[in-house]
């Protein structure tokens, strides 16, 4: 790609998923606060990728603004409408854990892709796109004695919904439906479709 692709997270999970599919990037984290004001699953993953993304888009204008792309992303896990974000302590991890083990839940990523290109005038202006991947994943039952040796290991007090696929939580996955790389926190199949259609410039809607 002809643009320098900035990753607006900190997340090693996404980072290694990105070099997983040799893309070459730089990391820049967003420090600005999330706040999000919608409800619904879908709506709030794609607003906190957004709200990632263009801050960290505002701070490379000037001589690159011609030339980065910015990626923002944000995970988040559903169960029966109650959306479960990262545990605050590890009795919320337990109780995060207790709703989900035994029961089938969703996971949403919202990506936000923010770039510059020219408009038929030649000016350049700035473009962004965003879209919502979602994924099932089935657990099989923990017992309480399970779920608290689970949490001592501190795997889950920096993630979405209390545990982390791609660790020891492996032990209690049924199945799923859909990306699991989506499940880890981006799914990278979907960004490299989108950002080949970036580069052609067709096919390009502002959302999903």
């Amino acid at each position: 790609m002809n643009k320098e692709i900035i990753l607006a997270s900190a997340s090693p999970r996404r980072r290694e998923l990105l070099t997983q599919i040799g893309i070459e990037f730089h990391i820049c984290p967003c420090m600005k606060e999330e706040i999000c004001r919608e409800q619904e699953p879908e709506q709030m993953v794609k607003e906190l990728s957004r709200g990632k993304a263009f801050p960290v888009f505002q701070e490379f204008l000037g001589d690159k603004q011609k030339k980065i792309l910015v990626i923002g992303a944000d995970t988040l896990v559903a169960f029966k409408g109650r959306v479960l974000g990262k545990p605050s302590d590890e009795k919320e991890a337990d109780r995060m854990l207790t709703l989900l083990q035994g029961n089938t839940h969703q996971v949403y990523t919202g990506v936000t892709l923010v770039w510059q290109e020219n408009d038929e005038d030649g000016k350049w202006i700035t473009k962004s796109r965003s879209f919502v991947e979602k994924s099932s994943v089935a657990m099989y039952p923990m017992s309480k004695e399970e779920i608290r040796t689970y949490i001592a290991t501190g795997e889950p007090m920096d993630k979405a919904g209390a545990y982390g696929i791609q660790g020891r939580c492996a032990a209690w996955i049924q199945g799923i439906s859909g990306d699991y790389n989506n499940v880890v926190g981006l799914p990278v199949g979907r960004l490299y479709q989108e950002l080949k259609k970036i580069e052609n410039r067709k096919g390009m809607k502002e959302d999903d």
